[in-house]
């Protein structure tokens, strides 16, 4: 570890041990002399007060004053000890920008971006060289972020995902505290209704994505700018300038596709993704602008990180996910504390994000839940026994590779060595390799490195959950190193998909295709390009090969079931939903197209127990009312739909359809003029449309 410990534990001419709370301070020693002034004579104390007003007072409220911007130093206040009563809380705030890497940064030593918001944050505070997420995948290394907890132990290894609730995130222990909270994202990836369920959990308020949006556009619907993300929490942090605050930005604009703004996009078009790092800093120039206008930014706290790094191309990697080398892995992390206590130091020493919320609880006197699988920064800040017998090993993770029916991987960083754990194993010298070229593993018995750090990985797995695993008994599952070429396939389809450009979308998955046959997911998103084109039949054939190779994807089991329906398959339709509601039970619209399935098989039973079912989770669910009333009209029951139909037609009196079924009812029950009339009103309404 390098550290320059001039510029760190003073302030001044001050130690900060002459201004921590507890210690004995400023107030006792005035108190102190003015008590041994009392056998002075009256004029000579009224001087004496004057001249110790004039004096002590200024030192005096400097001082206390210095003490509430600058938390607890101390190794007590580092091990968890709350803050005295007289110090004010800190506000704490935390960047995190999505995709990047450590090497393009430029405080990190890279010389083709301009990131000065970045660089002055590092020389206001501390800057870690060495540290590493414990996940590739956006929303499970936030919630280890937000957490401090590994990924097998809090679970969510895969988008949408829900949190348990037996885990507490830092804005539940921080708004205990008293802290408002709040959160702004950049992407729907981290929104908690949709695909990171449960991590709004604490948050006075969370700045998810509309619900709905007409935009076909990515931005608004799936991401927002950097800037629009920095205004957003403007705009909340003027409604709610009583502190202490909390406020968590994400930036997700280096993630691909890379299309950084202009002047970016004009001044780094050879390099997009730097210039999106080089915007993404603009942004965060605007809100350290910002807290420094509204007075809070000397006294704060300040995090900023990457979730994780991006491939480009290293490994054959494209974009991140699949693998666990250091350009996925290795983030830059900056920690600023208040009054700059710390200003300019390095840090050379192995750290992880896990790290990130036990020093912030630290930092704000929090107690530490006992589950955290990080330890705080401030031992090796301060250079403490504690950090010299510290091994903060870096255990990656990711089952990402299961979603395309591939091997998850775990790797152990530890002593500049790296185990990755694969179906072929790899282990690295990170010293003489950082780029992670050289495999120098062989089996155990014939390598004393790999057998310590073999040893290493039993002991961090033991302490964790069994890892997922969705081989069938001795079938392994395949390398992902044998199918990047595939994944990057698969995702730049993903993308051309999501920009409308069908035609590229389907020549990347016809080639992915032709490299694994077997590929569940590029079947999969053929059939769904075909679907929306409007091929049901072509479409049910790689929907029905993707359900064969994956019968546990209630997905393309639903989307097969669609295209049957489609095309007018009803048996092979049913089956499908079936299969789907078998997986996933929860499925409003598989439910209801089910129902539909019913009703053209005459099973108007069958048809009514799905509608039911549907309503149970949303009563007020139109196609499921409609429904349900024609399987009661299939079975004759004219007066039991009556009624549900007559209040529909009355709150939805435009709905030409309710009023067919509602002419069906009277009519069942013999009244002939209420049929005719209610026919009448619905061709009224169907010759206007």
């Amino acid at each position: 570890m390098r550290i320059d410990r001039r510029k760190v534990g003073t302030i001044g001419e001050f130690s900060l041990s002459h201004v921590i709370p507890g210690k004995t301070g400023t107030r006792a020693l005035v108190e102190s002399e003015l008590r041994g002034k009392i056998v002075i004579g009256w004029a000579l104390m009224r001087r004496l007060a004057i001249s110790l007003r004039m004096i002590f007072v200024p030192i005096f409220v400097g001082i206390m004053l210095l003490g509430t911007s600058v938390w607890g130093q101390t190794s007590g206040q580092t091990s968890g000890r709350k803050p005295s009563p007289r110090t004010s809380l800190p506000d704490v705030y935390l960047i995190t920008i999505d995709t990047l890497r450590a090497d393009h940064v430029g405080c990190y030593g890279y010389k083709q971006v301009e990131t000065p918001a970045l660089d002055a944050i590092a020389a206001d505070g501390v800057r870690f060289t060495q540290a590493f997420t414990h996940s590739p995948i956006t929303n499970t290394s936030h919630i280890t972020i937000l957490t401090g907890l590994l990924p097998s132990v809090h679970g969510v290894t895969d988008f949408a995902v829900p949190l348990s609730p037996q885990h507490v995130t830092a804005a539940e222990l921080l708004k205990k505290r008293g802290y408002q909270t709040a959160a702004f994202i950049g992407a729907v990836i981290l929104d908690s209704n949709t695909l990171a369920p449960g991590l709004d959990r604490g948050f006075d308020f969370y700045d998810n994505f509309p619900a709905k949006t007409e935009t076909k556009q990515r931005w608004g619907r799936v991401e927002r700018r950097g800037m629009e993300v920095v205004a957003h929490a403007e705009t909340w942090f003027d409604k709610h300038r009583t502190g202490p605050h909390f406020v968590w930005v994400h930036l997700y604009d280096p993630h691909d596709p890379y299309e950084p703004p202009p002047p970016f996009s004009e001044k780094y078009k050879d390099h997009l993704y730097d210039g999106e790092i080089a915007y993404a800093d603009s942004a965060v120039a605007h809100w350290i602008a910002f807290l420094k206008k509204a007075g809070v930014y000397d006294n704060a706290i300040i995090v900023v990180t990457g979730d994780h790094g991006e491939g480009l191309g290293e490994h054959g990697e494209e974009t991140h996910g699949l693998f666990l080398y250091d350009s996925t892995l290795h983030v830059p992390l900056i920690l600023k504390t208040p009054a700059a206590a710390h200003r300019g130091a390095v840090i050379d020493s192995q750290v992880r994000t896990t790290d990130i919320l036990p020093t912030i609880l630290s930092a704000t006197g929090v107690a530490a839940p006992a589950e955290l699988n990080g330890e705080s920064l401030f031992p090796l800040i301060e250079q403490t026994k504690t950090a010299q017998d510290s091994n903060r090993a870096l255990f990656g993770e990711t089952d990402y590779p299961l979603r395309w029916g591939w091997a998850p991987l775990r790797a152990l960083r530890a002593d500049n060595t790296k185990l990755i754990e694969a179906p072929r194993p790899e282990l690295y010298d990170l010293r003489a390799d950082p780029k992670e070229l050289k495999n120098l593993y062989a089996p155990a018995s014939a390598n004393s490195r790999a057998q310590a750090v073999q040893a290493q990985m039993a002991k961090w797995k033991a302490k964790l959950p069994q890892q997922a695993n969705s081989a069938k008994p001795g079938e392994p599952l395949p390398d992902p190193k044998d199918k990047i070429e595939v994944q990057n396939l698969l995702h730049n389809a993903m993308l051309a998909s999501d920009d409308n450009r069908s035609s590229d979308a389907r020549q990347f998955l016809e080639k992915a295709l032709q490299l694994d046959p077997s590929s569940s997911t590029a079947l999969r998103q053929l059939g769904e390009l075909e679907l929306a084109a409007g091929d049901f039949a072509k479409a049910a054939v790689h929907l029905k090969r993707a359900c064969e190779l994956r019968p546990d994807d209630s997905t393309a089991a639903f989307e097969l079931g669609e295209a049957m329906e489609k095309s007018g398959n009803w048996p092979g339709a049913r089956d499908a939903l079936e299969s789907s509601l078998k997986l996933a039970p929860s499925q409003m619209s598989a439910r209801l197209l089910l129902g539909h399935v019913y009703l053209q098989l005459k099973d108007a039973k069958n048809a009514a127990d799905q509608f039911e079912a549907a309503l149970l989770v949303d009563s007020n669910n139109s196609d499921g009312r409609l429904g349900l009333a024609e399987a009661q009209i299939q079975q004759s029951d004219f007066a039991g739909v009556l009624p549900d139909l007559e209040a529909f037609t009355k709150s939805d009196p435009r709905n030409a359809a309710a009023l067919r079924l509602l002419a069906r009812a009277y009519r069942g029950l013999g009244r002939e003029q209420d049929a005719k009339r209610a026919e009448e009103r619905a061709a009224a309404l169907e010759k206007k449309q």
